[in-house]
């Protein structure tokens, strides 16, 4: 499974990415989940993201310009799972 953080580095940036990386820890998928964060502007373009944070897992946009919390974080890997 991979989950993407798309954004500049910035504090909701951050945060989101806590929140997934606690939600993946919570769920056991340490080993299954590959996170990372994009912070290059073109990638950004090329998905068509506009606003900051947005997740992507497994390809699909799930958030796009908030601060998702653990509990949605969790509830979208068990849809793409």
């Amino acid at each position: 499974m991979k989950i993407e953080i798309y954004g500049t580095g910035c504090p909701k940036c951050r945060a989101t990415m806590g929140n997934v990386q606690k939600a993946v820890k919570e769920m056991g998928l340490e080993q299954q989940a590959e996170v990372s964060e994009v912070k290059d502007i073109k990638a950004l373009i090329a998905k068509g993201i506009l606003l900051t944070p947005a997740l992507v897992i497994d390809g699909i946009k799930v958030s796009v310009g908030r601060i998702p919390s653990r509990e949605e974080i969790k509830k979208w890997i068990k849809e793409t799972k």
